[in-house]
């Protein structure tokens, strides 16, 4: 459980934060932990079909992914800063074109043409 300062926090919230520690901690992750193996287990020995075993095992990956799926969905609700990621970029600035005096790039010089092949 992260640690958390509650000193100003009314008595719910210090409960239900205890709550949440209590869902989320490392006690709530080895009970996971131990049910999938078991649901692996019965899958094994033929005692549960896939679709129940598919389901409990979602219903982890739901537990666990909560806040993160919480937090997916009202961002793009509001329009926060991951519906701002999804916008095109605006394209790159042009670079301007090389002085008159300089090689070009039509010059056969290639600094680089032979880096990659093995020493003679």
């Amino acid at each position: 459980m992260p640690d958390r300062d509650f000193a100003g926090a009314d008595a719910v919230t210090s409960a239900l934060a205890w709550l949440e520690g209590t869902l989320l901690g490392t006690l709530a992750t080895v009970v996971a932990i131990i049910a999938v193996a078991s649901i692996g287990f019965l899958m094994l020995t033929g005692r549960i079909n896939a679709r129940r075993a598919a389901k409990a095992v979602l219903g982890c990956f739901i537990i666990f992914g909560a806040s993160t799926i919480a937090s997916g969905i009202l961002g793009a609700v509001r329009g926060g800063p991951e519906a701002e990621l999804a916008r095109a970029a605006p394209p790159p600035p042009q670079l301007p074109p090389p002085p008159a005096g300089s090689q070009s790039a039509t010059s056969p010089y290639d600094p680089y043409a032979g880096a990659a092949l093995p020493p003679r």
